[in-house]
């Protein structure tokens, strides 16, 4: 027997997927310590797309993915809570300009990279949505969009926000002394009665979505019946982190599969894309952070990392980090996360898949179309 043959066998086992979703946690694990944002997502992603450079990447079985998918639009789901949404009625102006700043945020990322890098409307739109990435990473893999191109734009935005947000805070006159607050007592977690219900009544609303023809159907239903059920108070306690932590590796998985045909030249051909999406991003972001402080009261300081273009657990961890009011900058993040996750899937109908009629890709020739004007 040959060692491609044996190679043939091991990757048709269920050896293969144990193992893919064994080294995806790990990736995940270390990012975590690294401390990446996005951590379990993008570590699980980055040792996929290690794993498949040694040829022993696997597809991901349907039902596997679907329970990526449902799973983490139950955690999405989760975080809302009627304290969630007290607090959100505390800031009706501010968030009213929050949503502006996501359209023109998009609007404005989006039509450099159509027109400065010939990226098409739907890539260049699921690459600087400010925001959502586990949704909008599973929208681009389903509707074969440029998954490489998108994940690195996105990826770039994250990381950079990291590091040039808190030279902007500072400058804004915020941020001077970090304040980390007393550990408060972690709220029972969901028990087996509750997980069930919620996942159960996930998949009902997600099936229900797919004969529709939404994208992302079972993520969408489950975020939608989960953040019904939290907020209606007829549930109650967090998704358990371990749950939550496999719902967000098989997403990296499932996403990871599309990462590995790309090379570092493909790489090096997307920075300058994605690094003039980012600058334009913020700037635009920074606008109407501006503009609440102006007419809505708000603290700059606070205003800049809630209006910034960044992931959610990255954005509020920054907050504590850097002594800013966790409350203000976490309603707004949530609000943004949770209405990008649910507007998404509408606005990209399953219908007239991104990569069939034209699958060019950012990372190869460019190829500019003219009939498409960007969309938000």
């Amino acid at each position: 027997m040959t060692p491609r043959h044996r190679l043939e066998i091991y990757r048709s086992s269920p050896l293969a997927q144990v193992v893919q979703v064994a080294v995806a946690w790990c990736g995940g694990w270390l990012f975590t310590v690294l401390g990446v944002p996005a951590s379990w997502l993008s570590g699980a992603v980055v040792a996929v797309i290690v794993l498949g450079r040694f040829g022993l990447a696997v597809i991901m079985p349907r039902a596997l993915a679907e329970t990526a998918m449902v799973v983490s639009g139950a955690v999405i789901g989760a975080g809302m809570t009627p304290d969630t949404l007290a607090a959100a009625g505390r800031y009706p102006l501010s968030l009213l300009f929050l949503a502006a700043a996501v359209v023109a945020t998009t609007f404005a990322s989006s039509l450099v990279l159509m027109r400065g890098f010939g990226w098409r409307r739907d890539d260049a739109v699921l690459a600087t949505v400010p925001g959502a990435l586990t949704a909008v990473m599973a929208i681009a893999a389903e509707r074969r969009a440029d998954v490489p191109g998108i994940g690195i734009v996105q990826s770039t935005r994250l990381l950079f926000l990291i590091i040039v947000l808190p030279f902007l805070v500072a400058a804004g006159g915020g941020g001077e002394t970090a304040i980390v607050p007393g550990a408060a007592p972690a709220p029972e977690t969901a028990g087996a009665g509750t997980l069930a219900v919620v996942l159960l009544g996930s998949v009902v609303v997600g099936v229900g979505f797919e004969r529709i023809g939404l994208a992302a159907p079972l993520l969408l239903g489950a975020t939608l019946f989960s953040g019904a059920a939290y907020v209606s108070g007829s549930v109650a306690g967090p998704i358990p982190d371990a749950i939550a932590t496999l719902g967000f590796v098989l997403i990296g998985v499932y996403i990871a599969q599309r990462f590995n045909t790309l090379d570092l030249p493909a790489i090096r051909r997307l920075v300058p894309a994605a690094l003039t999406a980012f600058v334009v991003g913020i700037a635009v972001a920074g606008v109407f952070a501006g503009l609440s402080v102006a007419l809505a009261g708000a603290p700059l300081a606070e205003a800049l990392v809630a209006f910034a273009p960044g992931g959610l657990e990255a954005m509020v961890v920054l907050a504590l980090v850097m002594g800013l009011d966790p409350l203000y900058v976490g309603v707004h993040h949530l609000v943004r996360f949770l209405g990008i996750g649910l507007v998404l899937p509408v606005v990209f109908r399953t219908r007239g898949s991104a990569g069939t009629a034209r699958s060019r890709a950012p990372a190869s020739t460019p190829a500019h179309d003219s009939d498409d004007g960007p969309a938000a």
